[in-house]
């Protein structure tokens, strides 16, 4: 079996061999040529046809135009990768707003104009939101709502927001979801995994990131923002988490009110922390505000392992007395103890400027899709002069920015991955310090974390937690050695019947597999082709009605049909080189 064949992607939970996902994508032949027309005009024509695209859609091809955007060499590959996501619509804008998240998948150029990515959707009809909220609620608007603004306060992808009132008289904010989102959003989610399965099966460039995996994760991530109760899930564990927290205001959700298509919580009348003038002209501290932000922050990911992943100024805003206010929860990250653990050991290495103990907690830290082996020497030279290049004699120099930007280019020049749980957590804590420090100049979020990563560290070495460690690995040792008995006979028992079976995979055959497959294809449209000529020349010998000029209609179609076939393969064989 090739390597190709042993690919596997996953549409809606279940796994798909790329001939499946294929098979699923003509479902949707005309959204992948309307997809296909956006990429060859803005330039990426050259891109697909390294993806041989043309095996899988050779005859919709032909109906594609390759024409470019005007003046798109002019543009950098990040600016048209951003505008044909713009223009491919929801489900692709929402994709470049979280591969923004991910600097460990993309590069920083890449990063950087993603951020810019704006929704540009119109709202839709008040009436289809009455609809869906009487739908979801079981009960007329006018029986919940003694007020509902017709005109939303803002309108994206996935939803609009309504201020209303209830009838119980509290100002509430609800969220509606687009109808036929779902539709829309599952139609481009199969296009998507089985463009990824094609580029991961011919760009040696993509293996290392697997974007069928990131696919896979984009689908979940997604998925859970179309459910509402998912996103108030995790708006209600923050304000448990925070419960009785002075600095820090949470919006309540109405669970009553709440479904996977319609999200009501508490109308807050905030402040932007954009604007520091702003803030003061309301009676406001920046200063204050910045260090709530920066404690919260901190607390989020190294005291809980719960933080909100998209910190930016849309989603922090002020309240009177200087509290912080979040909202929008669809995306948030999670970092187990093991992982902050980890963090900890590598910030305090970095302050030892120990080139061998960072190296060997990147090692922790990092994944590999290979066989693991690294070159240590090679990674402790770079990461030396990562050390003497940005660290001074003190961390409060080290920003997380910075050593996000480093851990990533560290890891990918070894081939090492950084998990994306712990990039997602370094992101938002670098947008956070970004953020933050538009209010407070002197705020520095690694020197900040000092007595959380020492705390951490110190934990780990209590008497009570090294005994529990002792005892859970002691349990694990049992149960693995009760195992091992089981699993030995139950190899030899396989052994015994001749039933045991080792698996091989045959790699660099792709494009032997291609070759056959294109000259299949081609042998098999010519039969067609052939096969239509001769059954036209039966019909117009046997003179079968009805006729035009004495020839047989139908001949005379099948005559035609067969002359656009075969002009079609021949521009496929010239366009290939393959004449």
């Amino acid at each position: 079996m090739s390597q190709r064949n042993c690919v596997r992607i996953r549409i809606g939970g279940m796994p798909l061999s790329p001939i499946a996902g294929a098979s699923r994508i003509y479902r949707h032949v005309n959204r992948y040529r309307q997809i296909l027309a956006v990429l060859f005009r803005y330039g990426f024509g050259e891109m697909l046809d390294r993806l041989h695209i043309h095996h899988y859609l050779e005859s919709g091809l032909q109906m594609i135009s390759r024409e470019k955007r005007e003046n798109v060499e002019s543009l950098t590959t990040a600016q048209r990768v951003r505008m044909s996501l713009e223009e491919l619509g929801p489900t692709f804008i929402k994709l470049g707003q979280v591969l923004s998240t991910r600097p460990d998948l993309v590069p920083a150029e890449f990063v950087e104009e993603l951020s810019k990515l704006q929704q540009h959707v119109p709202p839709f009809a008040f009436e289809q939101v009455r609809k869906i909220i009487e739908a979801e609620l079981k009960k007329p608007v006018s029986a919940v709502f003694s007020r509902f603004d017709e005109q939303c306060l803002a309108s994206a992808s996935i939803g609009q927001v309504h201020r209303a009132r209830l009838v119980t008289g509290e100002e509430v904010v609800v969220k509606v979801q687009r109808p036929g989102i779902h539709e829309t959003i599952e139609a481009d989610l199969e296009i998507l995994a089985h463009l990824a399965s094609i580029a991961e099966r011919h760009l040696d460039t993509f293996k290392l990131h697997r974007p069928t995996r990131v696919v896979v994760e984009f689908r979940r991530a997604i998925e859970r923002e179309q459910d509402f109760t998912t996103e108030a899930a995790h708006q209600e564990r923050f304000a448990n988490l925070f419960r009785g927290e002075p600095t820090l205001r949470i919006p309540r959700v109405y669970r009553n009110l709440t479904t996977s298509k319609v999200l009501t919580v508490e109308y807050l009348d905030i402040l932007p922390i954009s604007s520091s003038a702003q803030l003061r002209a309301a009676g406001l501290d920046p200063k204050r505000i910045a260090e709530h932000g920066t404690q919260l922050t901190l607390r989020q990911i190294f005291v809980f392992g719960f933080f909100h992943a998209d910190p930016h100024p849309g989603n922090i805003f002020a309240l009177p007395g200087d509290v912080i206010c979040l909202v929008d929860f669809g995306m948030v990250g999670r970092l187990d103890r093991q992982a902050r653990e980890d963090f900890a050991d590598l910030v305090y290495a970095i302050s030892t400027r120990d080139a061998s103990t960072v190296a060997g907690a990147i090692m922790r830290i990092a994944e590999s899709d290979d066989d693991g082996l690294v070159d240590m020497r090679m990674l402790e030279r770079d990461v030396a002069e990562f050390l003497d290049i940005n660290i001074t004699e003190r961390l409060a120099d080290l920003e997380f920015g910075k050593l996000l930007h480093e851990m990533l280019r560290l890891t990918a020049r070894h081939q090492l991955r950084i998990p994306a749980d712990m990039v997602m957590m370094l992101k938002a804590a670098a947008t956070a310090e970004r953020v933050l420090a538009e209010l407070d100049p002197d705020l520095n979020l690694v020197d900040a974390a000092r007595p959380y990563l020492r705390k951490l560290k110190v934990d780990r070495y209590r008497p009570f937690r090294v005994l529990r460690d002792l005892s859970e690995s002691g349990a694990l040792t049992m149960q693995l050695l009760r195992e091992i008995p089981g699993g030995v006979r139950d190899i030899l028992r396989l052994a015994k019947r001749g039933h045991f079976r080792m698996g091989f995979e045959h790699r660099g055959l792709d494009r032997f597999v291609d070759s056959n497959e294109r000259i299949a294809n081609r042998i098999s449209f010519a039969i067609v082709v052939a096969a239509l000529i001769v059954g036209s020349s039966l019909i117009v010998n046997a003179q079968i009605p009805p006729k035009w000029n004495e020839i047989p209609v139908i001949g005379l179609l099948g005559y035609l049909a067969a002359g656009v076939m075969g002009i079609l393969l021949l521009i496929a064989i010239i366009r290939h080189g393959l004449l």
